[in-house]
């Protein structure tokens, strides 16, 4: 399998997206954006957690992790270790776990946090009120450390990214992407987190409004004359669409390639009619999404929309190991998105998510080799 080469040069690409890009991500999302950033990416569980367990024992100020999943496993105890272990070294150490996602943790791993120094809050758990509790979800995952270092992706707190179940048996580990962001755009993060703090304590009672309520900031940041990346911050909240909008820009805007991995993939159909028009339009469009779920009832879902993506010229593969549990996009090598969000309902319109978008040659050209590695590992499905 060739790599694909760019139909534009990086350099024509650099010169002219620094404002644009932050000003859109605006416009469509809401997304405060920042330059002078230096990003990472990250594969599976090993490096992700590594990088994760680092940026908590190297911080000296405070600790923001916030994961729809926190298991008292292996893994959750890895990091309930070094989260009391900096609490009580005098770091500010606050911890989001969302109920239904966390809903088997055991109360003594709580307590025992809490004890050690941990600030915890569990966000929406079930009671008389819409839908039981039960929807919205807070889907995101996010560390930021000093309000220096954050990691965001799509990994959980829980032995599937380690590949030790809790027989003790190994098996293949999750496939997953995060990326670690060190400079400007973790204060940005530290405000997301901050917004989704008072949610989970019920502090903003009111439902999130579907409008933009504040104005914008940093929409006309530059990029610096050093290296660095430009930041968005995606915030996803119910009903605001703001990941899909997204998504539709860059169907617009993309003049080679369009690459996306998703989980759980079940696509709007603003969304199809997007990736389908864009495929229509010579634009390189590729799908990866699992081939074993861990619901079973997700690949029905997903395997529904094949003959139409396929029809249009959307290529599209499975991934035959265990599990691919990525979050991700990358268009024409110089748009990187790594998040929490899928495209289906639930991520799109109803839950809490998190997705950081990222305007950077290098990373861009990371995420396109690591897409590429994955499809060797894949099977192409050329009818349904």
């Amino acid at each position: 399998m060739s790599t694909i080469q760019p139909a534009v040069s990086n350099a024509a690409v650099s010169s002219t997206i620094g404002p644009q890009f932050a000003r859109g991500l605006w416009r469509i999302a809401a997304a405060d954006a920042s330059s002078g950033n230096k990003v990472e990416l990250m594969r599976d569980g090993t490096q992700i957690f590594a990088a994760m367990i680092d940026a908590i024992e190297q911080a000296r100020e405070s600790v923001a992790l916030e994961s729809y999943i926190v298991n008292s496993d292996s893994v959750g105890e890895r990091f309930a270790t070094v989260l009391i272990a900096a609490a009580q070294r005098g770091v500010k150490v606050r911890l989001i776990a969302d109920w239904v996602g966390s809903w088997t943790t055991k109360r003594a791993f709580w307590r025992k946090l809490r004890e050690g120094g941990v600030d915890v809050r569990i966000f929406n758990r079930p009671g008389f009120r819409a839908w039981g509790g039960l929807v919205p979800r807070d889907h995101r995952k996010l560390v930021v450390t000093d309000r220096d270092v954050a990691i965001t992706g799509g990994i959980g707190l829980s032995e599937e990214w380690s590949g030790i179940m809790k027989n003790k048996r190994r098996r293949a580990a999750w496939r997953d992407t995060a990326v670690r962001i060190e400079g400007p755009a973790a204060h940005d993060f530290v405000r997301a987190f901050d917004d989704m703090w008072k949610r989970a304590n019920r502090e903003e009672r009111r439902p999130a409004r579907r409008h933009v309520h504040r104005r914008a900031r940093n929409s006309n940041v530059l990029p610096d004359r050093e290296e660095g990346a430009i930041v968005g911050v995606i915030e996803g909240e119910p009903w605001r669409l703001r990941v899909a909008r997204a998504l539709q820009i860059q169907a617009v805007s993309a003049e080679r390639a369009i690459w996306i991995a998703s989980a759980y993939f079940y696509p709007s159909s603003a969304e199809m009619e997007a990736l389908c028009g864009a495929a229509l339009d010579n634009v390189d469009v590729r799908v990866l999404v699992p081939s074993r779920y861990d619901h079973p009832w997700v690949r029905r879902l997903t395997r529904s929309v094949y003959r139409q993506l396929l029809r249009n010229g959307v290529r599209i593969w499975e991934w035959n190991g265990v599990m691919m549990h990525a979050k991700t996009s990358v268009m024409d090598g110089r748009w990187v998105r790594v998040g929490s969000t899928d495209f289906n309902p639930l991520g799109v319109a109803i839950n809490y998510e998190l997705d950081a978008v990222i305007e950077s040659k290098t990373l861009g050209k990371a995420a396109e080799e690591m897409f590429l590695r994955d499809l060797e590992a894949s099977t192409e499905i050329r009818d349904v």
